[in-house]
């Protein structure tokens, strides 16, 4: 069930049933020179649709925008400021609090959101209790699918040590899934890039200077997607669910 193909009365049946929304957050920004720049917002989407779908839970608006800052000497790379990304989040939170949702599952596919997102949440638990009835029972958890078990057992059984930390062949295999008609190639020098620290975007672009980091995206395919979406949705279901009903 997607937020957006609901109407109002329809929100507030499922309100009568369950508190819990399942929200995807990624980034646009560069993927290196085979990966689209929507990649972190198609990995969050596309999987947090179909968890939705296995776990009966309303998919709400995707945060399409992150902090990227890292990225910007990147033509089409796009970024929020930390703090705004806090305030993003805690907006979103608190606007469908007041709707009666109390239970919050982010499907993140951008780490560089993940320090917002945390800081977001407490932002919202210290200011729901001032704004709603139930506020102090309102949670939220931040689940970042490269982190599942199916997510990791695929990336050695499929990538071996060439899946990577940025553009990696996993992200670049499930956003090739999404949209099979928008597939790039490249000639990738080295085969598997660099992967060290991460600064500011002078220094970011300096370090891998095709956007990489340790990765091999050409192993990616549309098959190797699908086998992550299916199995990574899964998972992530499996901790909805649990969420939802957790003491």
């Amino acid at each position: 069930m997607r937020l957006q193909l609901m109407s109002w009365p329809e929100v507030e049946a499922y309100l009568e049933r369950s508190n819990g929304v399942i929200v995807p957050i990624g980034s646009t920004e560069q993927h290196g020179p085979t990966g689209l720049i929507g990649t972190d917002s198609i990995c969050a989407e596309t999987l947090a649709w179909k968890t939705g779908g296995l776990a009966d839970a309303i998919v709400g608006p995707t945060l399409t925008v992150g902090m990227s800052e890292h990225h910007m000497r990147f033509p089409g790379s796009v970024t929020l400021r930390p703090t705004t990304l806090v305030a993003v989040v805690r907006d979103v939170i608190l606007s469908l609090a007041r709707h009666g949702f109390q239970r919050f599952f982010f499907v993140n596919g951008h780490g560089g959101n993940t320090a917002s997102i945390n800081a977001a949440f407490f932002e919202a638990y210290a200011e729901a209790p001032q704004l709603l009835e139930n506020g102090d029972d309102m949670r939220c958890i931040n689940g970042e699918w490269w982190a599942t078990p199916s997510a990791r057992e695929l990336s050695e059984e499929l990538f071996g040590d060439k899946d990577g930390d940025h553009a990696s062949a996993s992200e670049v295999s499930i956003a090739s899934a999404a949209y099979p008609d928008h597939l790039k190639s490249a000639d990738l020098d080295p085969e598997v890039a660099a992967s060290s620290h991460v600064f500011g975007p002078a220094d970011f672009r300096r370090r891998y200077p095709e956007g990489r980091m340790g990765s091999h995206p050409e192993l990616a395919s549309v098959e190797a997607g699908k086998r992550i979406i299916e199995a990574v949705a899964a998972d992530l279901a499996d901790d909805y669910r649990k969420f939802l009903t957790e003491e």
